[in-house]
């Protein structure tokens, strides 16, 4: 066992891109590997080991090396993962920046990661995203195994049929593998920086959470610029060789035909679309999708009501699981043990310690702020001078706050600056957000503190109706008031068309003050 896994022991060994792929190969060369839903193409085992070898020996011709830096910029699309693992396979960087980000944050980041090319899709608009730099940059196509389409400068002039013994290099565990961005919201985001030792742990505690086996086909509809869609699909496709299908987004009118007509076994998921499919519903039960066995459902906090509806409408298995861009996994329901209202135990390669205020592990029981470490975690974050300032080697505080029961379930409880402070008492929006969405009427909700001359902190919450539905703020404060003690019943509620959230619909709260802030202002 290499030592890069510290004290971990591996459900599955290592292996590099080259060698994973030259084994799928040779099981099974005519099995799909690959199918991208909205190009209504797709890849084999046979022909993707072939082209990643292919692409690989044209990164070197390029001047690419190991440990160089490759920008990548494209919506999710395949022709974007074939070129993710021509840079892997030759132990290059992929840094796949997120094209729906700030264009001008995107350009800035591209200089700050200093790469040796720019591989960037010919739809999108290269005077953009590129400005400023001097960095080459070749724009790419669709593939196909007779060509390329117009306006391809990559796959279009590639040399087919190379001898992979003619290109020795492999990507190791200790060697960089990727640089993405935190999900930002106002302000700039962070660069991350992963090896392939922390992305196969986290793909292993993919695999021990969900069961997946190279005969599962998988569905992914976020993007790859972020670290949740990684680890839960990409790492798991590698390291056994099933079959994934891919999407630019999510259709809600779509998504269950994908799983009837692919026969999909396991969908990523987020509480957005879980919401959107308990107020939309589109009359698909688990009888008319049999081969789906799991949902997951991650990236925001799901309540308890919400699960247990979305089970109880579809007849489906939802997973909640729990991970940051700097940790991979943190926790996560098992398919085989799970608890509703909970983020399930810790996962298996996560260093997961609960700890009080000064730093001791809180005992079972008692709420405290999440912490993680160890190899499954980032190497650090890139910084403008080209550093690293470290995040793994230490204990890294999350900002979360939860609470492990007796038999090792977490529970968020929530976030340390989130938590409103009203006349010494310590308030967990969430809490109060589970009470608000538990009504029949409301779809999406979230409680905030805001600035009370006597108490310090008051509680105010905004919320969603549901379409055709016709709610009064007394109505909903007074049903709060028969949920919730006095001081945690909201004494402000303001509807709204929508909650303002981040990229990974993640809802801002910030935000939320700052609207609440703007109305008092308008009402003087």
């Amino acid at each position: 066992m290499s030592e890069i896994f510290g004290n971990h022991r591996l459900a599955l060994p290592f292996q590099s891109v080259a060698d994973l792929f030259s084994g799928y190969r040779a099981r099974d060369p005519d099995k799909l590997a690959i199918v991208d839903l909205d190009q209504d193409s797709a890849i084999n085992f046979g022909d993707l080991d072939r082209i990643v070898t292919d692409i690989a020996a044209d990164l070197k011709k390029r001047g690419v090396a190991k440990g160089d830096r490759v920008v990548l910029l494209a919506d999710e699309v395949l022709e974007k993962l074939l070129i993710w693992f021509g840079v892997w396979r030759i132990g290059a960087v992929v840094c796949p920046l997120n094209v729906e980000l700030n264009a001008e944050h995107v350009s800035s980041l591209s200089q700050m990661i200093a790469p040796k090319l720019i591989l960037m899709h010919k739809d999108l608009d290269a005077a953009t995203f590129t400005l400023g730099t001097t960095v080459p940059v070749c724009r790419f196509g669709r593939w196909s195994k007779d060509g390329a389409n117009p306006g391809d400068e990559f796959f279009s002039v590639l040399e087919r049929g190379i001898d992979p013994a003619t290109l020795p290099e492999r990507n190791a565990a200790a060697d960089l593998s990727c640089m993405f961005c935190t999900s930002g919201t106002t302000s700039k985001p962070k660069i991350v920086v992963y090896d392939h030792a922390a992305y196969w742990l986290s793909g292993l505690s993919t695999l021990d959470m969900l069961g997946l086996t190279e005969n599962d086909k998988t569905l992914e509809y976020r993007s790859f610029g972020w670290n949740s869609a990684q680890v839960l699909s990409l790492m798991p496709f590698l390291e056994t060789g099933c079959t994934m299908h891919i999407a630019k987004r999510f259709s809600h009118s779509r998504f269950f035909e994908w799983i009837r007509d692919y026969a999909i076994t396991f969908s990523a998921g987020v509480p957005t679309v879980v919401n959107m499919l308990l107020n939309k519903p589109l009359g698909y039960t688990a009888k008319d999708l049999p081969s789906l066995r799991l949902m997951t459902c991650s990236t925001a906090p799901l309540s308890p009501e919400q699960w247990e509806r979305f089970e109880n409408t579809y007849g489906l298995t939802l997973l909640q699981l729990y991970g940051m861009s700097e940790a991979g996994w943190i926790c996560g329901n098992r398919h085989d043990r799970r608890r509703m209202g909970t983020v399930g135990p810790p996962a298996v390669h996560q260093e997961f310690v609960i700890v009080d205020s000064d730093g001791n592990p809180c005992p079972r029981g008692v709420e405290g702020e999440v912490t993680v470490g160890g190899p499954q975690t980032a190497i650090g974050y890139l910084l403008p001078d080209g550093s690293i300032e470290p995040f793994r080697g230490k204990r890294n505080k999350t900002g979360d706050l939860a609470v492990m029961d007796e038999d090792g379930f977490v529970r968020v409880t929530g976030r340390t600056k989130d938590v409103i402070i009203r006349g010494g008492m310590n308030i967990s929006p969430i809490e109060v957000d589970e009470v608000l969405l538990a009504h029949a009427d409301i779809a999406e909700a979230a409680a905030v503190g805001v600035p009370d001359p006597i108490y310090g902190e008051e509680v105010v919450a905004f919320a969603v109706p549901k379409p055709g539905v016709n709610l009064t703020e007394r109505t909903i404060l007074a049903y709060c008031e028969t949920k919730l003690p006095p001081a945690k019943c909201p004494k402000k509620l303001f509807f709204v068309d929508q909650l303002p959230k981040n990229d990974r619909g993640k809802i801002l709260r910030d935000k939320l003050r700052e609207e609440w802030l703007q109305r008092e202002k308008t009402s003087v």
